[in-house]
């Protein structure tokens, strides 16, 4: 009995990011999630192919665990006339440094208005669809600790209880072509920026009474990921009381295509990998809770 105990408190979570941005990643998640890795994705609501979501994969899925993925980077704005995020055209025209900058800009008073406004509006047309269990962004951008306590605040009084934090824990692969190209450097820095920003957002986290994960990985090897790098991700943290959220961005092409997203694709549906985790110790899960 106390093993069992010891196995259900280790948390695997799977989540795919970006559904309903396009149709290739809907694919992706609707067949990942056919093998049981894949329990977890989150939606951006202003993505051009959220009604296929609400049409085909969430009926499709039943169990798979619907977050808010915050969109502030890619597509057009849900509200108008947003100034400091949108062009003319309600295009977002920001990068993740120059929202960073505004963030913490005195002279940008319109910001958090214009940012909580669209929040707001996004969190209700996933909430308008289907059951949330989480929060979290496309290219992390909630990590920015004043944003990231707008969307606690958020995420209380719409009831989702959990909010994705991004402290990863350091590790390297033996695959060491993985780290001669351009990406990796820069995933270091990032990872390195993230979980320094996790250190405040935590205490923000606990300040809401939200849970969070404790840890990430997908982000020393974003765009790369691969059974190999979950495996070593994994092998390093050592604590039996823990969540462990695996972020990737799959996607599945009608036409054959080959890349990063495909390869993320194949490992959602990984059964080695599958049977490691749970050898492992860990419960292969999502952020639903469940009803006792």
């Amino acid at each position: 009995d106390y093993y069992l105990e010891l196995n259900l408190s280790k948390k695997f979570i799977l989540n795919a990011d970006d559904l309903g941005l396009c149709n290739a990643i809907n694919r992706a998640v609707l067949e990942g999630y056919q093998c049981g890795l894949l329990k977890s994705a989150s939606l951006v609501a202003n993505g051009e192919a959220f009604d296929e979501v609400v049409n085909v994969v969430i009926p499709n899925c039943p169990d798979l665990g619907i977050g808010v993925h915050l969109n502030i980077l890619e597509g057009k704005s849900l509200c108008q006339d947003l100034t400091t995020l949108t062009d003319s055209d309600c295009n977002f025209n920001n990068s993740f440094l120059q929202l960073l900058i505004k963030a913490y800009n005195p002279k940008e008073k319109e910001f958090l208005p214009e940012l909580e406004r669209e929040f707001r509006r996004q969190i209700e047309k996933v909430l308008s669809k289907t059951k949330v269990s989480h929060i979290d962004s496309h290219s992390h951008i909630h990590s920015i600790p004043i944003i990231f306590d707008l969307v606690c605040r958020l995420a209380k009084e719409y009831g989702i209880k959990q909010v994705r934090t991004h402290f990863e824990k350091p590790f390297v692969i033996p695959d060491f072509k993985k780290h001669f190209t351009w990406k990796y450097p820069l995933n270091i820095l990032k990872t390195f920026l993230f979980s320094v920003m996790t250190i405040f957002n935590e205490a923000t986290a606990h300040k809401y009474d939200l849970k969070t994960n404790d840890y990430l990985i997908g982000i020393i090897y974003s765009s790369m990921m691969d059974p190999l790098i979950v495996s070593y991700g994994i092998a390093v943290i050592k604590y039996q009381k823990t969540v462990v959220e695996v972020v990737i961005h799959p996607s599945r092409y009608d036409d054959g295509t080959v890349n990063s997203r495909f390869d993320e694709f194949l490992l959602t549906r990984n059964k080695k990998l599958k049977n490691k985790i749970e050898d492992l110790g860990y419960e292969i899960t999502n952020y639903v809770e469940k009803e006792d």
